[in-house]
């Protein structure tokens, strides 16, 4: 079985009744909690000016100040801490009424059982944490236009790190939209970060980084001897996210008959590991993330269960005016790397930076300012510290040489054909790249897959054109 990680936390019981406290307590003496206890609602409120506790467990009936005053005191005085309600038999409708009017976490009928105390006791915590998160995003978010990794102060960015906190204590599955480059796993990672499930583990896959034959076997595991090559039993990436976040980048690339088995997992929470008998529950959250236009590449009823809430993260010529904070991110990260001291970056530099177009986007920008860093060392990145081929800086011959990948010189001409103009973009991408396919893609926004059979189109098309080929 998959065990979750201990939760520890600071538990409050309220109670009359001495024997009830007392029993309440000896649940839970086994769990790292730190227990404090009261007679009453005033007793409580009295404890909790010295102990913050993070969760409050408190009967609905007591004398003197009652669990519902307790609860209404709290909720008046705007204590976000989670509550669980204790009622008697016959009470049910006192227990609803303080879930729903007075916003306690949830409730528990006497007698209560050890377990399903535990367990309650562990969300509670959980989403305590996660509110305490929030507040502190917020509070970072007013000050610095920073949510983790993610920067920006522009209305763009300020939407995205919005939809961020209202998604990310929530379980919903999220699509993340946007040109490759753009943060999607930032984003994926940020929503984690602010989720209940930020304690577990995020594991991410790309679609389009594996080979068809090894998708489900990454996605779903295997046992010893399912396959050829398959010596010994291994975990796929739901079991390994169990208790946090799968990330599914580029699903659009996931083979079209995976995908059925994927949706069957996603509806169930169950999944079956290649050349097992047996289902294994499992409980991850589900992002996903693509570069595309779904379209065709994505079934119908997979989509729509993966696209319950959407975040489309703009590229970075949309919005320019985050360039420089998150260059000054980028270079102090940079600088703790590399042992550089890079100060900053020079004006010139960064107006030019200011109209690049940055296909790539920040993930271009991030590798133009690691080479200047490595360049420069320290002090200011200067003009003849960037890559001259992207930025017009120097003899511009760059659109004559030959590409590792395929032949002929990089020349654009008006009345060209688009099959021309496409291989001559493709050519430059590579050239610009030294030839690394994978940086190529990713510059221009598709898939190593698809840049490998753009390339091996570009190169039929030249033979069939070429006489006595």
């Amino acid at each position: 079985m998959l065990q979750q990680a201990a939760v520890s936390g600071r538990i409050l019981i309220v109670d009359d009744d001495e024997r009830q406290r007392t029993a309440l307590a000896g649940m839970i003496a086994d769990c790292d909690f730190d227990i404090q206890v009261a007679s009453d609602g005033q007793e409580a409120l009295e404890r909790l000016a010295s102990f913050s506790a993070d969760v409050i467990v408190a009967d609905l009936v007591m004398p003197r100040m009652d669990g519902f005053e307790l609860l209404r005191q709290l909720k008046e005085r705007g204590d976000l801490t989670p509550a669980i309600a204790l009622t008697g038999f016959g009470s049910m409708e006192k227990a609803l009424s303080a879930v729903h009017d007075l916003k306690a976490f949830w409730f528990l009928e006497k007698p209560v059982e050890p377990r399903t105390f535990k367990i309650l006791l562990e969300r509670a915590i959980h989403y305590k944490r996660s509110l305490q998160k929030n507040d502190e995003l917020k509070r970072e978010l007013s000050l610095r236009g920073v949510l983790g990794d993610l920067v920006g102060t522009s209305p763009a960015m300020q939407q995205i790190f919005s939809l961020i906190r209202q998604v990310g204590p929530t379980s919903a599955p999220v699509l993340i939209c946007g040109e490759s480059g753009t943060g999607k796993e930032l984003v994926a990672r940020e929503i984690h970060k602010c989720s209940p499930r930020g304690d577990g583990p995020f594991v991410a896959i790309n679609s389009a980084a594996l080979p068809e034959a090894l998708i489900e076997s990454e996605l779903f595991g295997h046992e010893k001897g399912a396959f050829t090559g398959a010596a010994e039993r291994s975990a796929g990436c739901f079991e390994q996210a169990h208790g946090g976040t799968l990330f599914l980048d580029e699903i659009g690339e996931m083979p079209m008959s995976t995908q059925p088995k994927l949706l069957r997992v996603l509806e169930d929470l169950r999944v079956r590991r290649l050349g097992g008998k047996h289902e294994i529950p499992v409980d991850a959250r589900i992002l996903a993330a693509t570069s595309q236009e779904l379209g065709t590449h994505l079934r119908e009823e997979l989509y729509y269960r993966l696209s319950v809430f959407q975040i489309l993260v703009p590229p970075l010529r949309e919005h320019k005016e985050d360039i420089a904070p998150i260059a000054d991110v980028i270079l102090r990260n940079l600088n703790k790397k590399h042992g550089t001291r890079i100060a900053g970056i020079d004006a010139e530099v960064l107006d030019l930076l200011h109209r690049h177009d940055w296909p790539g986007n920040v993930r271009e920008l991030r590798n133009t300012l690691e080479r200047a860093t490595i360049i420069a060392g320290e002090g200011f990145i200067r003009l003849t510290d960037l890559p001259s081929p992207a930025f017009g800086v120097g003899s511009g011959r760059h659109n004559t040489r030959q590409s590792p990948e395929l032949d002929g010189p990089l020349v654009l001409r008006p009345g060209q054909p688009l099959m021309k103009i496409d291989e001559a973009y493709v050519k430059l991408t590579l050239e610009h790249v030294g030839g690394n396919r994978k940086r190529a893609a990713e510059m221009l926004g598709i898939s190593l897959r698809t840049l490998q059979n753009r390339i091996a189109a570009l190169r039929e098309e030249a033979k069939a054109t070429t006489p006595g080929a």
